[in-house]
């Protein structure tokens, strides 16, 4: 398991896990817990997370203020207050309109969209049942890599006057 999960680059699913192991799925969990167990010791630098659907080996949270500026993906290209302040929109409005995000934002978000869609933080994710069907947006695999969830319900939850920052002006 420990080896599988080195190799990877991306996180893996215990399906997937049993498959490469030809383990079932309560074996393959368990060894993944042991692996985590083993990893929790502070003379290791890495951690087992559990992040987007599967399970992958990452540097511990300690470690990233330094390997972030030498190896980090987000590195590569710092994103801007707009692009965050869109990305925030997207994860906590989805599915949403480019139109939408214009309302909350009241700019064009045409570059950010476009941006956010060649970082792969953002995704097509279907059309709206509206006139002209246009595209709605939400948050990728790599979103959830990215900034270390599980799944969108682990975004930190949003006091009232926050929320109302997320809302489309008219609802």
């Amino acid at each position: 398991m420990e080896g599988i999960l080195i190799v990877e680059a991306e996180p893996q699913s215990t399906e997937r896990l049993a498959r490469l192991t030809g383990i079932a799925s309560d074996a393959v969990r368990a060894a993944v817990a042991e692996v985590q167990r083993r990893y929790e010791d502070p003379e290791h630098g890495v951690q087992v997370l559990e992040v987007a659907g599967g399970y992958t080996l990452v540097p511990k949270p300690e470690l990233w203020p330094w390997l972030r500026s030498h190896y980090g993906r987000l590195s590569r290209g710092n994103l801007s207050r707009a692009a965050l302040e869109t990305l925030a929109i997207v994860a906590y409005s989805q599915p949403i309109t480019r139109s939408e995000i214009e309302s909350i934002r009241g700019v064009s978000a045409d570059g950010m969209v476009r941006l956010l869609g060649e970082r792969n933080l953002i995704r097509e994710v279907g059309r709206k049942d509206a006139p002209g069907r246009p595209i709605q947006y939400g948050t990728s695999g790599e979103f959830l890599r990215a900034f270390g969830l599980t799944s969108i319900a682990d975004l930190p939850k949003l006091a009232e006057a926050d929320r109302a920052k997320f809302t489309l002006p008219d609802g």
